[in-house]
């Protein structure tokens, strides 16, 4: 039996996971994110780094700054952010600094992640804040999602490869 917790928790995530979608249509990464106050969406967001060509422009980061404005207070206290995939050190960084008190997460990310994959910001008692973290809600949906991105953007560039390969041998 699921908790009223487990099943809000997805029901977020299913709602990070359509901004992901979002991100995909633009050729982004499919990573979204959507920040949680009192059971509302406050920010919605995905990665906007190639439209934007601001390396900043991650889905964490839209929705931190969406949330801000609308509490219009940079600590967002009793907020829950949910995102596809394992936040990086400087999403991380952001989440601490805003005083995020929970983080989900749908997937790992074995390469960046920040949040028990490479490094574990959001325990580290360094820091003056913790963030409760809940990672794997619908992480093979995530993942999937990731995964096929991926592998689609190595066809297209490997069919590229080839066709250029064709004309220079003219």
């Amino acid at each position: 039996m699921t908790t009223g917790v487990e099943n809000a928790d997805e029901m977020f995530m299913r709602e990070a996971l359509k901004s992901a979608q979002l991100a995909q249509e633009l050729g982004e990464v499919p990573i979204g994110a959507v920040l949680v106050h009192d059971g509302e969406i406050i920010g919605r967001g995905y990665n906007l780094r190639e439209t934007s060509q601001d390396p900043t422009t991650h889905a964490e980061m839209i929705v931190i700054r969406q949330a801000a404005a609308h509490l219009g207070s940079w600590r967002l206290l009793d907020c829950t952010l949910y995102v596809t995939l394992e936040p990086c050190v400087m999403c991380m960084g952001a989440i601490i600094l805003a005083r995020i008190p929970r983080l989900v997460y749908g997937c790992r990310d074995p390469r960046v992640g920040a949040a028990g994959s490479i490094y574990n910001f959001s325990s580290d008692e360094r820091f003056n804040h913790r963030v409760v973290t809940t990672e794997g809600v619908l992480g093979e949906e995530c993942s999937t999602l990731l995964s096929r991105f991926f592998q689609e953007l190595r066809a297209t560039k490997r069919s590229a490869r080839m066709r250029h390969n064709d004309e220079s041998a003219c």
